[in-house]
């Protein structure tokens, strides 16, 4: 049975002491509203269906995402946790000081549209939302906080925009290795040809120690992948070659097994080269409109796909997960597909 008392500070304390649950308490600005909170927190308790909602009410989003960075994010690598913090900006910044049982589908609806009207991209917003939905679930889940439902759920995401299509052809791979060979540095040219010849990602290449190379088998083991499967990476005899080239060079520094150095930061510590900057202004210097250097990778799946290998083997290469991300990167120019078509119809 519920014990109402007026406070000194003349609210209304309603006070649940019933067998079998957590003595429950909660003041109001009015008898009324203490009865009626008491009534029907009793006879949810009688039904099984309460929730204490009080940490929920409590929660301001900006300190329950500070602990899901601080619990959650600290736990993922360390790209994804820096992408993360990023998207956290936005959502404390427009929704932070609500609390957690405040913030509704409509409210939630609100900051995708507002996000949307400031010209962010679509994937941005989806992805900041991603994050929200998560935090949900962790609340929800792990932290026991008293929430009924993910307002992230009930709500329309934004459409992810459709994979690029863009290919390089022959006469802009010339004039891109061209340039790329006149840079000062040889191994923005060596990163440029292994993304073309085997279809790794930029993080995948500049991460590579010499212990990852074995030059007999002609293979790559990648252990710190986008998407955290573990696989290896055949090359071709062209690959092979660049890998031999860039193995034995001659000023690799003996303070790192980097294959792909910069030079030491103010800790001493060297770290991969950061040939993006140097890419750009290549590109540029080329006189090639549009590319980007994941197209590179783009391109090399789509070779594979072309010369007959299947879904299956493209995958084991590329670390595509799925069949559905596989085909967002694959785009077959039709006129490259005639002489097969000759050859297997007449």
């Amino acid at each position: 049975m519920a014990t109402i008392n007026k406070t000194p500070s003349s609210t209304w304390k309603a006070v649940i002491r019933k067998r079998g649950w957590p003595t429950t308490i909660k003041t109001f600005r009015t008898k009324r509203d203490a009865q009626d909170w008491a009534r029907r927190t009793e006879d949810e308790m009688v039904r099984g269906m309460y929730i204490d909602r009080a940490g929920a009410d409590r929660i301001l989003l900006k300190n329950a995402m500070d602990r899901y960075l601080r619990e959650v994010s600290s736990t993922k690598k360390p790209t994804t946790e820096r992408a993360e913090k990023h998207k956290a900006k936005a959502l404390k910044k427009k929704l932070g000081n609500y609390s957690l049982a405040a913030i509704t589908p409509d409210l939630v609806a609100e900051y995708r549209d507002a996000r949307l009207n400031e010209d962010k991209a679509s994937n941005t917003v989806r992805l900041e939302l991603s994050l929200l939905s998560h935090l949900f679930t962790i609340a929800i889940k792990e932290w026991r906080i008293g929430l009924f439902y993910n307002p992230v759920a009930n709500i329309r995401k934004p459409t992810p925009p459709p994979g690029r299509d863009r290919r390089l052809s022959a006469d802009e791979e010339q004039k891109l290795f061209k340039a790329c060979d006149k840079h000062s540095n040889p191994m923005l040219s060596w990163i440029a040809r292994i993304a073309l010849y085997t279809g790794m990602r930029a993080g995948e290449i500049k991460t590579l120690t010499h212990k990852q190379v074995n030059m007999d088998n002609r293979t790559i083991h990648l252990t710190e992948t986008k998407n955290g499967s573990i696989r290896t990476v055949p090359l071709t005899r062209a690959a092979t070659e660049i890998f031999r080239i860039a193995l034995n060079n001659p000023i690799r520094p003996i303070d790192t097994d980097l294959i792909f150095w910069g030079e030491p930061g103010r800790d001493g510590k060297r770290r991969p080269y950061e040939f993006r900057p140097a890419w750009t202004r290549t590109v540029k210097n080329a006189g090639i409109e549009g590319l980007r250097f994941h197209d590179l990778r783009h391109e090399a799946v789509s070779r594979l796909v072309e010369a007959g290998l299947g879904d299956q083997e493209v995958a084991a290469i590329s670390g595509h997960k799925s069949m559905q991300m596989l085909k967002r990167y694959t785009h077959l120019r039709a006129e490259d597909l005639v002489e097969r078509l000759d050859k297997l119809i007449g």
